[in-house]
């Protein structure tokens, strides 16, 4: 398989990049973090605790879910809109924590990847965990304020201070939990995008995928 994964905090940019790089290299792309949310919202509307490792597992594990065409459909239902609003957001790092729902998304993650010979796979244990072997691993950043701003213009938030809160939260759960933290993974090569242009980021990895 050919996987490119990115790894990388909130509001790094790896959804936006990972879907670049995907249309220029002509792979597919799948959006880790999509997945998550998706058991967030199950959980959320199935009345069950996020918090609950056997409960939460066990919906994520008879979850319906489709990734296909940018479109989220769980369990029958478009959740494209849901898995991104303010309940799922505050939600998806409790749940994203839990090690039987990471047990099932490793699974499914794998199995995207057998299904479609490989693609650009990011998250934040995709390099480290659950492709250790990508044939690139990259760890995608930016700066703190940088991060803040690109996650504010895309809530559409102006209180950029409260969204930076939020991150410094995301990122001490993400970086503390116990089952595969957020790390810089073995052999990645970091790419900072402060201040750089979405072809721009891209251009450096694909020259980094040249290199190799």
């Amino acid at each position: 398989m050919r996987v490119i994964a990115i790894d990388g905090p909130a509001g790094s940019g790896k959804s936006t990049i990972g879907r670049a790089l995907a249309e220029r290299l002509g792979l597919t792309y799948l959006d880790t973090g999509a997945m998550y949310r998706a058991v967030a919202f199950v959980a959320l509307t199935g009345d069950i605790d996020v918090s609950n490792d056997d409960l939460v597992g066990t919906a994520a594990r008879s979850m319906a879910l489709s990734l296909d065409g940018g479109t989220v459909t769980v369990n029958g239902v478009d959740a494209t809109q849901e898995i991104r609003g303010p309940q799922v957001s505050a939600a998806v790092s409790t749940v994203a924590a839990l090690p039987a729902v990471r047990e099932e998304m490793r699974v499914r993650q794998r199995s995207w990847a057998e299904a479609h010979g490989g693609g650009v796979i990011e998250g934040r244990d995709i390099g480290s965990v659950v492709f250790p072997d990508a044939v690139l691993k990259v760890y995608l950043t930016a700066s703190e304020a940088e991060r803040a701003a690109r996650r504010a213009k895309q809530l559409g938030d102006s209180d950029t201070d409260a969204v930076a809160a939020a991150i410094a939260k995301r990122d001490a759960a993400d970086s503390s939990r116990r089952d595969s933290p957020l790390v810089e993974p073995d052999g990645a090569v970091t790419v900072d995008s402060t201040g750089m242009g979405i072809d721009e980021v891209v251009d450096v990895i694909v020259g980094l995928l040249e290199s190799r």
